[in-house]
């Protein structure tokens, strides 16, 4: 698909990051575009919610990746130091086991010389092998970045590059084993497997199901550096936002697409609630893949039809808990991660046959007001928790000051007084003043995420790369995709370089790598 010869009116749908970098850089590129966001305030899943001084990210907390970050920026004529405040962690994030185990907490921190050696001190000859390790996870996330995430895969050219050729009696056993087997051929330690094993959850998956492969996210926590940018990754959003309106991209919230529409099988623009219509010669849908796909085209034209869904895995849904607590919590870290004893069984209930939500779960605390003073008033503190649950709307709906479903504050109620048993806090309940909860039945409601989900389309093998829904119709020229279940993946990494490759489909450009950068920033 090229369009960039023709008119040149575009609508993006959806204000998520995807949607705000694929607006951002379709207006740096002429195109006079329009975003429709139906929600009153843009973010998408990156949102924010304020009260009583607290302020908090009500999504994604870790900023990982960041030369994806920094090229984004620079093709927009800036950088990232120019848009916002980043700032390193130490630790990188806290690790609780639980008190049955008898497992002390360990404090990880990025650089390769740290990792090592705390691996040692747990288990004898463990920072060896973890040196040989985040090695191949080194060279697979090279490989990665260079020549599978900025890859339409248009053609199979990338993948049949010498460079990659190379590379496949290695690649083959990563892409045939899962995760999990490959950490625990080479560590006993459970606290050492589950630090490298839990970023499956960051993919949208189990580390029994994503193949293993994706141990080049060590590279990331353990190798590479932890940064958060001041402010929140609120910060985030509105600095992309601004860039697009620099570029000319108009943003309208509160403005809900019902349809796209389309002339014999040829995008013509969208219609908004009310009936009112919009032309263009490119929509560009942000909105949720499966809520795109079966909500706001008729089936003739779907790419991807509510059978093609039925075969597929969900992310999981996500139990968030966000809490204001009076007085101060040195117990957590910016990052903390509670991992449970019964580590196989957490992850069946997720994903098995009989779902339900884990009790006691493996959950992940972010304590922004660790490093942020700005997220919470003077002498108090701001936690955000996510329990991975079954992507089930059915599990229900969050509210504020315990006003959600019965079921899912009773969840949350188990998760506080495991995070105060865990961390040593006995009194934290107590000292709770300001909380919301949010399940899985309001990502399906308020971002019309397919089975409630948090993240997306999974990472299994049959839903990455070359497997994964790409980022156009094939059905509706002048339709294309962005986000988190097209190419590439899950994460803010992904829907920036996923925006990025519908910039390149429209280029005609078929190269596996990024699109090269100004010369000058």
């Amino acid at each position: 698909m090229t369009l960039i010869d023709g008119p040149r009116r575009a609508v993006v749908i959806g204000g998520g990051v995807g949607g705000l970098a694929a607006a951002a850089l379709l207006g740096s590129e002429g195109w006079d575009t329009t975003l429709f966001e139906a929600r009153d305030e843009i973010g998408g899943r990156a949102g924010s919610w304020e009260r009583d001084g607290f302020r908090f990210d009500t999504g994604p907390s870790w900023y990982l990746m960041p030369e994806v970050f920094e090229h984004f920026f620079r093709l927009l004529g800036t950088t990232a130091e120019r848009e916002l405040d980043l700032v390193p962690l130490d630790p990188a994030y806290r690790v609780y086991s639980d008190p049955s185990t008898g497992l002390a907490p360990l404090d990880v921190r990025s650089g390769r010389a740290e990792a090592t050696a705390l691996f040692e001190s747990v288990e004898a000859g463990a920072g060896a092998r973890l040196d040989a390790y985040l090695d191949s996870a080194a060279d697979a996330y090279d490989l990665a970045v260079s020549r599978f995430l900025y890859d339409t895969y248009e053609t199979t050219a990338g993948l049949r590059d010498p460079a990659v050729l190379r590379r496949v009696p290695r690649l083959a056993p990563l892409l045939t084993r899962s995760l999990a087997s490959h950490v625990e051929r080479r560590f006993t330690d459970p606290r050492l497997r589950q630090i490298l094993e839990y970023p499956a959850v960051f993919l949208g998956g189990s580390p029994y199901g994503v193949p293993s492969l994706y141990h080049l996210m060590s590279h990331l926590d353990l190798g590479d550096r932890v940064l958060y940018p001041r402010g929140g990754f609120t910060e985030l959003v509105s600095a992309i936002a601004r860039l697009a309106e620099a570029s000319g991209v108009a943003i309208e919230t509160g403005a809900r697409v019902t349809a796209i529409t389309t002339e014999a099988g040829v995008a013509t623009g969208v219609e908004l609630v009310g009936g009112h219509r919009v032309p263009a010669d490119l929509v560009v849908s942000g909105a949720d893949l499966h809520h795109t796909e079966t909500r706001l085209l008729p089936r003739a034209e779907q790419t991807y039809p509510e059978e093609w869904w039925r075969s597929r895995t969900p992310s999981p849904g996500a139990l968030l808990v966000m809490l204001g607590v009076e007085g101060r919590l040195p117990q957590l870290a910016h990052h903390t991660l509670l991992f449970a004893r019964e580590w196989r069984a957490n992850f069946t209930d997720i994903f098995g046959a009989r779902p339900r939500i884990p009790a006691p779960a493996s959950l992940y605390i972010c304590r922004p007001s660790a490093t942020d003073p700005s997220v919470a008033p003077p002498e108090h503190e701001n936690l955000f928790v996510l329990v991975p649950v079954p992507a089930d709307p059915q599990l229900g709906h969050g509210g504020i000051d315990g006003g959600g479903d019965a079921s899912i504050e009773a969840a949350a109620d188990e998760v506080i007084a495991q995070i105060a048993e865990w961390c040593g806090i006995p009194d934290l309940a107590g000292r709770i003043v300001v909380r919301r909860t949010v399940a899985p039945g309001d990502f399906a409601d308020d971002f019309g995420a397919w089975r409630g989900n948090a993240l997306g389309l999974a990472h299994t093998l049959g839903q990455s790369a070359v497997f994964r829904p790409r980022n156009a119709s094939r059905r509706i020229e002048g339709l294309s995709y962005v986000g988190a279940s097209t190419l590439p993946g899950i994460g803010l990494p992904m829907c920036l370089i996923s925006a990025e490759l519908v910039v390149k489909r429209l280029r005609g450009d078929r190269s596996p790598g990024p699109v090269a950068e100004p010369a000058r920033v």
